[in-house]
């Protein structure tokens, strides 16, 4: 008897163990597996496209509680309207001033250092040479007076070729100073035209 219960509780303990090593596995197989990097609800949202009234730098109020999709439509026709009465297109990029001419010019231009040097040598050797006659010795008069003339000849030289690169310089910096007046000017115009046509379809715009 005491044999009989003893195979029968082994039986019973063979059994549960079956049981519950296959209710794990069945919960294993139920849980959702782990989320990896890179998945969508990961990834940052792309940004959203700018609106035609924020490229232009101006602020449109929908006053009669307009629609975001209505507001781009009304912004999209005042963009060709105002475009159609001004000839301009903000959008566009501006027109690049061709900087060959200035170049060409500075490069044909003569360089007032070249020869300069010679130049005072021959006016100094002149002069040497005249009050070396007075002396008594013009030859060596004239030796002195163009060494004298070349030094002061090329001091004169680099001096000018420096006023001469700061005119340049100048030049420069006057004709960006105007190209960017004239596209503010431009882009002034065409804002006045758009919110114009955007005030006239109920916006307030600033």
């Amino acid at each position: 008897m005491l044999d009989a219960l003893r195979s029968l509780s082994c039986s019973l303990a063979l059994v549960g163990c079956v049981l519950l090593c296959a209710t794990q596995q069945s919960s294993r197989a139920q849980q959702p597996a782990p989320a990896t990097a890179g998945t969508a609800a990961q990834q940052p949202t792309p940004p959203q496209p700018k609106s035609i009234s924020a490229g232009l730098g101006v602020y449109v109020f929908p006053a009669k509680n307009q629609s975001p999709d209505q507001q781009n439509a009304d912004e999209s026709s005042c963009y060709s309207w105002a475009k159609d009465q001004t000839g301009i297109d903000p959008l566009a990029p501006p027109p690049q001033t061709s900087a060959a001419p200035s170049q060409q010019a500075q490069q044909s231009a003569p360089d007032p250092s070249k020869g300069s040097g010679a130049k005072g040598a021959a006016g100094g050797a002149a002069a040497g040479a005249a009050l070396g006659a007075i002396a008594g010795d013009a030859g060596e008069g004239a030796a002195l007076g163009a060494t004298a003339g070349a030094i002061k000849g090329r001091r004169q030289g680099r001096k000018a070729k420096k006023q001469a690169k700061d005119q340049q310089q100048q030049a420069q910096q006057q004709a960006q100073a105007q190209a960017q007046a004239q596209q503010d000017e431009r882009k002034n115009t065409y804002n006045k035209a758009f919110s114009a046509c955007m005030d006239g379809k109920g916006y307030t715009v600033k």
